[in-house]
């Protein structure tokens, strides 16, 4: 690991609040480095006691995170601009690991809905042509 992670990095670490690639490093290096692993027992052991600061509890509770909601508008591109830049912000900048989760969901949901259509549309058109299909002989 280049940098060691700060104890916002640990308490981020325990709620998965990281991007992937440090939650990885963290991973790796709590195995091999025992200062880091009674580090993060310590903030285990801060959590158990009820001691929380007001960062921890912001992140904890994901208060800077879009709504489902949002989500759903800026897949649609009915959100307003100021607020798409935001999302994108948190989402790819950020690394929000929950609203990128969220947001996969919600392209896959609507990648099915659009493929339900589309053979609905399919079925329709052939059952209303079906009549037609043996008059040509």
């Amino acid at each position: 690991m280049k940098t060691p992670p700060t104890d916002a990095e640990l308490d981020a670490f325990l709620d998965e609040g990281l991007s992937a690639e440090r939650m990885d490093a963290i991973e790796s290096a709590i195995g091999s480095n025992a200062a880091l692993a009674e580090r993060i027992a310590q903030a285990v052991g801060r959590r158990d006691a009820g001691l929380h600061t007001l960062g921890a509890i912001w992140r904890r509770h994901r208060l800077t995170c879009p709504t489902r909601e949002q989500l759903g508008s800026h897949l649609m591109g009915v959100l307003p601009s100021e607020e798409a830049k935001y999302l994108q912000f948190h989402v790819e900048t950020i690394g929000c690991r929950k609203c990128q989760a969220s947001l996969a969901d919600l392209k896959d949901q609507l990648a099915a809905a659009d493929q339900e259509a589309t053979q609905q549309r399919r079925s329709k058109y052939f059952e209303t042509s079906a009549g037609y299909l043996g008059r040509g002989k």
